[in-house]
């Protein structure tokens, strides 16, 4: 098949490539590199079947070879990077959605959104099931985020009913791997690299703030099932087992053999207290459930991260 996917160069983005490629696809990338990276596709350009195109995907998309399935990636997803950059994450959450799901439609492919966990706020119900609408601050310092990714999802169900196309709305939850950026505000990139160099530990809060942790791999085969089956409704895609801020704190300084210490700084704002996926629908649906345990997918990421820092 051919395939677009936007975002492409970022860290799920780049690792959905990956697998494409390695099931006979080519693929074409649309990426304005504010966030991703080439380096992120190195052997994916490598292969002969993948292209970058740099491009700012609220402003339009030029594809001129017909495609079967189209994945929208686009969108700083890191807090330091949509704070960094709020107005363009809501013109790729608007503007750039309304591009991918135009080609989708023009090529009558299939499409898929990769919305967030985000959308749910701080949530109120606990584990979160697709159904629940979220409780979420829409001027808070998260909105420019969450908002554009509940706009995307209305967006995406509005061409669904309007024009019969084919589309899955996938709500990614806390994914890690490789590739992730350094820096980039998400707990598992910060605690690696803190830990490798000998750094405190920077927990927000006291720590017992709950994540789930998806390695990407898993994250990635749910993102094709989904994009294959169309379903139309929002599913869920993340790890259900739950792990305090301080546990995973904890796992990465066994991992790293580092002593660390850990140190608390105050909680940001609307930061969600807890987050946990409810995955019967994936499960059901899409007969997913995450393969690699996190004590697993931990030790590949420090990996990573040891060779990128020049430390291992």
């Amino acid at each position: 098949m051919n395939i677009v996917v936007t975002g492409g160069a970022g860290f799920i983005g780049s690792h959905l490539v990956d697998a494409l490629l390695a099931r006979g696809d080519s693929v074409v990338v649309f990426d304005d590199l504010s966030t991703g990276t080439p380096e992120n596709l190195a052997s994916a350009l490598a292969s002969g079947r993948c292209e970058l195109r740099v491009q700012d995907v609220s402003q339009g998309i030029d594809c001129d070879i017909r495609v079967q399935e189209v994945y929208h990636l686009a969108s700083p997803a890191s807090p330091p990077a949509y704070l960094a950059h709020p107005l363009e994450t809501l013109a790729v959450g608007s503007e750039g959605t309304r591009h991918a799901l135009e080609l989708a439609r023009r090529d009558g492919a299939n499409f898929l959104l990769a919305s967030t966990s985000e959308v749910y706020g701080d949530p109120v119900e606990h584990p979160q099931r697709e159904s629940y609408w979220g409780n979420v601050n829409p001027v808070g310092p998260r909105s420019v985020y969450d908002e554009a990714k509940r706009f995307a999802e209305a967006l995406t169900t509005a061409y669904r009913c309007t024009h019969q196309l084919p589309v899955a709305i996938v709500r990614i939850f806390n994914t890690f791997g490789p590739r992730l950026a350094e820096g980039d505000g998400r707990v598992v990139s910060n605690f690696i690299c803190q830990s490798l160099r000998g750094e405190p530990l920077t927990v927000y809060g006291t720590g017992e703030q709950t994540r789930s942790l998806c390695y990407v791999s898993d994250l990635v085969r749910g993102l094709q099932l989904a994009c294959a089956t169309a379903f139309g409704e929002p599913i869920n895609l993340g790890n259900p087992n739950e792990m305090t801020v301080l546990d995973i704190a904890t796992l990465i300084l066994g991992a790293t053999g580092s002593a660390s210490e850990i140190v608390h700084q105050p909680l940001p704002q609307d930061d969600p207290t807890r987050r946990r996926p409810d995955i019967e629908r994936a499960a059901t649906v899409l007969g997913w459930s995450p393969a690699i345990d996190v004590a697993t997918g931990i030790e590949m990421t420090v990996t990573h991260f040891a060779k990128q820092l020049g430390l291992r």
